[in-house]
């Protein structure tokens, strides 16, 4: 079900990056709210190394290896890059495209917050999967949330390339925190296995 390979939407979008896109959870921070979710949930699942594809600024990133967990960035956006590179030298960061990524090694998790199935390339959905899929070692968790709506990726067609890829559903929320999945749900976390 993979579409035409198009321009970037992430890196076509008018939407804040760098220091501006950084600033927002910074804010959301300093007012008390929890930035971290998507780590409480990588960290719940038990995974010591972690690939983690589509890492902006690397707020997901730092946070894993806070908690001492083997952590690898990758991003598309070198101004993304830029921020999280100069918040930790001792996380390795990677630019490059999901779909063509190789980092050298295997992890027990690949996570991919913050939407980043929905800004691939569209028409790469597939390809991005296998590669992340290459990514993970025997029984390695992949686990990607990312908002459903009209002209979206939608779960079906990602679970259809995720078991294209090898990779098998195992768990589905509506949210970070586990929050149940039902129908009609705007946002979607999903744990494969390979």
């Amino acid at each position: 079900m993979e579409r035409d390979h198009g321009p970037n939407p992430w890196l076509d979008a008018d939407a804040p990056r760098g220091e501006a896109y950084d600033d927002r959870f910074a804010r959301l921070a300093a007012e008390g709210h929890d930035v971290h979710g998507e780590a409480d949930l990588v960290a719940s699942l038990g995974l010591r190394s972690v690939l983690d594809a589509g890492c902006g600024t690397g707020r997901v990133a730092l946070e894993l290896s806070r908690r001492g967990h083997d952590v690898v960035g990758v991003d598309l956006d070198a101004a993304m890059l830029g921020v999280a590179r100069g918040k930790s030298s001792l996380i390795r960061w990677v630019q490059a495209d999901l779909a063509e990524v190789d980092v050298g090694r295997t992890f027990e998790g690949v996570v991919m917050a913050g939407n980043v199935m929905i800004f691939v390339t569209p028409g790469t959905e597939g390809t991005v999967l296998a590669n992340m899929g290459r990514h993970l070692e025997d029984g390695g968790l992949l686990i990607a949330g990312f908002s459903i709506g009209p002209g979206r990726l939608t779960l079906e067609a990602y679970d259809e390339l995720a078991a294209g890829a090898g990779l098998d559903l195992v768990e589905r929320w509506a949210a970070w925190d586990r929050t149940p999945f039902a129908p009609g749900a705007d946002y979607g976390v999903s744990v494969h296995r390979r």
